[in-house]
């Protein structure tokens, strides 16, 4: 009888309780590893993050040797590269993350990340050989620019927040095309530069008073940048100063000339005012009346006229307001300073200010007084 008992005993231990012990066992570890890969995940993801964001200049140089073959063979099998560059950036746009772009050729609508829009912008405003420091200035400066348009002039274009044009919003080109205009040996070496431009400095934003800035910028200011009270109406933003930089007349933009005949300059103020007349013989047929703070032309006379320094810059195709006049004999010139309305940040006074040292921060408070370069998520 205990010999039946015993067989009976161990032939319930072998065939129920030992299989559900072996069943239960499985189960917790997979419960475990599980929650192992997801705290991984998430710490990669941080990782990830955080390195973007505090990205030093030294990193982004190891990051470009590191990642350029890289970048070429996704290129190269994908059709739309900008998606790729787009995923190195870091920062979680929890708003403003896409940017609906109008192409003014074609007036389609195309929406993008807002970084990836921005590799198109930086790349079409800023010479890719100028400092990292600059292009990260730059890149800041757009983003905001693009923000602040998208926050209060929504309604400029229909279906749009910004348009690709230069002389309405700024400056903007694909990636195919703009590899294509550069010298076929640096293309992918400058486009990587600009997304690390780009990507170093995602989600960062110009305000003032906690709210972003109006960020205008231009091509050379020679030597000083102009003041928003003298242009546009005289709109004075607390922010858009007069302040001095070093460094400009390095530059092939801080000099130029505008040479025309008197018949050239009679046609082209009588195609807006034809009442025009000029009597050369007189001493003081053209003389400027009146400068701004920083030496730029805010009133001219011209014969029966007197106009404003930024209207004789539209009318005769000058680079700035920055200019004197000279008659001789049947030609007059205007000798111009600078290239652009002066009023934010120069984009070569940045990068003088890069070849001296200065970061893409230290750049940017030149140039906009009074300012804070935040996240944009922590917009209210």
């Amino acid at each position: 009888m205990k010999k039946t008992f015993l067989y009976i005993f161990s032939f319930i231990i072998l065939f129920f309780v030992f299989p559900a012990l072996c069943t239960i066992t499985p189960k917790n570890a997979e419960e475990v590893s599980g929650k192992e890969n997801n705290n991984a995940t998430s710490q990669e993801e941080q990782n990830g993050s955080n390195g973007e964001n505090q990205s030093s200049g030294e990193n982004l140089t190891n990051e470009t040797t590191q990642t350029s073959d890289e970048s070429q063979t996704n290129t190269e099998t994908q059709q739309d590269g900008n998606s790729n560059d787009s995923s190195q950036s870091g920062y979680d746009y929890q708003k403003y993350k896409t940017v609906k772009l109008l192409h003014t050729s074609t007036g389609e609508v195309e929406e993008l990340n807002i970084d990836e829009y921005l590799y198109g912008v930086v790349s079409s405003e800023m010479p890719a050989n100028f400092e990292i420091e600059a292009l990260k200035a730059q890149a800041v400066v757009a983003r905001t620019y693009t923000i602040y348009q998208i926050m209060y002039n929504s309604n400029k274009h229909e279906n749009a927040d910004i348009c690709d044009s230069s002389t309405c919003c700024q400056a903007w080109i694909t990636k195919e095309d703009r590899l294509a205009k550069w010298d076929a040996n640096e293309a992918e070496s400058n486009w990587q530069k600009i997304v690390d431009a780009v990507n170093s400095t995602s989600g960062k934003i110009i305000t003032y008073a906690g709210t972003p800035i109006n960020a205008f910028f231009h091509s050379n200011s020679g030597g000083v940048t102009e003041s928003s009270l003298n242009i546009w109406g005289g709109i004075d933003y607390p922010y858009l100063k007069s302040v001095e930089t070093s460094g400009e007349d390095a530059y092939t933009q801080y000099n130029s000339e505008v040479t025309l005949t008197k018949e050239e300059l009679q046609n082209k103020m009588k195609e807006k005012y034809p009442d025009f007349e000029i009597d050369f013989s007189q001493e003081g047929c053209i003389s400027i009346l009146e400068y701004t703070t920083s030496n730029r032309v805010k009133t001219i006379k011209i014969g029966n006229k007197e106009i404003a320094g930024t209207e004789a810059r539209t009318i005769f195709g000058l680079r700035s307001t920055n200019f004197v006049v000279s008659i001789n004999g049947d030609n007059i010139t205007f000798s111009v300073i600078g290239y652009g309305h002066g009023v934010g940040m120069s984009q070569t006074g940045a990068d003088a200010l890069a070849k001296n040292g200065s970061n893409y921060e230290e750049i940017i408070k030149h140039f906009y007084t009074g300012v804070e370069i935040v996240e944009v998520n922590s917009l209210s």
